[in-house]
């Protein structure tokens, strides 16, 4: 299979993976097939060819992640999913004390604006500090009291490559009694997931980055175990169990994840992101995780032990490796002169090599670094 094929490719070395992966090369082909074509065509409107788009996406995460279509919604992104979620909690003086979301201070901003907003319902969040070993469950463990409802687990932390062990926290929380939701925004893509496996309560993800599914398609997932106890409050006619009722005095919750819908959708974003899953299922996440590590590998050797930033374990870290050498200046007028494409954080240079990422590309790469 020659995977550099199968994605357009971009002028120089793209290691910005972890922000916007590279486009399918079949994606404009899909686009005009599934949206425009039918917009131009469809009788006596677009929508019978429409629908079967948000169906077909919900599958193709379903074979993605281990699970059943009817747990996915579409959102728009992951802030999108998680602010619905907060407002179908029940409100905190109904739990019997527990009235706190635990968080990460490395958790990505935009999760800390969107869970503080929980105060609207009577919780308050409480924060696992920078300095906390989040690779060490025995801190979960300490932060897992009998006062908190949930807990947001990042799988993959931006700011350092850590890579959480996902499965054992959401085994602490199960126990503790804490609803577990996960972000998965940073490894879908490059990191297996089997969510079968984890049994977490809630996840959060999005296609932009190692599914190089483009912007707009987001999805929030939700274990059946807890789907009733949670009733959203921005809703709209996707969300109705029978949308197409269209009695304005009658609405009931869609039985399945679509309670979590809203109002009219978009459809190019999830036409391209079937497209780009499907795709990235056929190459196989294994694969590409393979294919990541193995590049990673040559990178973390090849430097001074005291410049990387991320777990030098290839299971505690993520596709993303964080590096921070000393002449940083220095260092990115060379990487620049080379054509990478990267982005620098506080903590390092940020470099996420994928599938169509070459080992020459990265021995360019670590000789600019050196």
């Amino acid at each position: 299979m020659d995977i550099q094929s199968l994605f357009t490719q971009k002028d120089g070395i793209y290691l910005l993976n972890h922000s916007v992966g590279c486009m399918p090369a079949s994606t404009r082909e899909v686009a005009e097939a599934q949206f425009f074509d039918a917009w131009e065509n469809g009788t006596p409107d677009p929508w019978s060819q429409w629908f079967p788009v948000f169906e077909q996406f919900q599958q193709s995460l379903a074979r993605l992640f281990n699970s059943d279509a009817c747990q996915f919604c579409p959102q728009q992104n992951v802030s999108s999913g998680l602010s619905k979620l907060l407002s179908a909690f029940p409100p905190a003086s109904q739990n019997n004390g527990r009235n706190v979301i635990l968080i990460s201070e490395n958790d990505f901003p935009s999760i800390g604006f969107v869970m503080q907003q929980a105060s609207h319902y009577g919780y308050e969040v409480q924060f696992i500090k920078d300095d906390e070993d989040v690779l060490d469950t025995a801190t979960w463990q300490t932060h897992l009291t009998e006062r908190v409802y949930a807990v947001l687990i990042t799988h993959g932390h931006y700011n350092s490559g850590k890579l959480v062990p996902v499965k054992d926290v959401i085994s602490i929380a199960r126990k503790q009694g804490v609803m577990s939701i996960v972000d998965i925004a940073q490894t879908a893509g490059v990191i297996p997931i089997d969510f079968t496996d984890w049994q977490p309560d809630v996840v959060a993800g999005s296609c932009v980055k190692w599914l190089c599914g483009g912007p707009g398609a987001g999805f929030l997932w939700v274990n059946k175990q807890v789907l009733n106890q949670l009733e959203p409050v921005d809703i709209g006619w996707f969300s109705h169990k029978n949308p197409f009722e269209f009695n304005i005095h009658n609405f009931e919750y869609a039985d399945s994840a679509l309670r979590f819908w809203g109002g009219t959708p978009s459809v190019l974003p999830y036409a391209i992101a079937k497209n780009s899953i499907d795709q990235m299922c056929n190459i196989g996440v294994k694969k590409v995780r393979e294919h990541n590590v193995m590049l990673a590998r040559k990178v973390i050797d090849a430097l001074p032990a005291s410049w990387l930033v991320s777990p030098d374990e290839d299971q505690y870290r993520t596709g993303t490796l964080v590096v921070n050498p000393p002449n940083r200046e220095a260092i990115e007028a060379r990487l620049n002169a080379l054509n990478v494409h990267f982005d620098v954080r506080k903590r390092g240079f940020r470099l996420s090599a994928h599938i169509y990422n070459t080992p020459e590309q990265i021995e360019q790469v670590i000789n600019a670094l050196l």
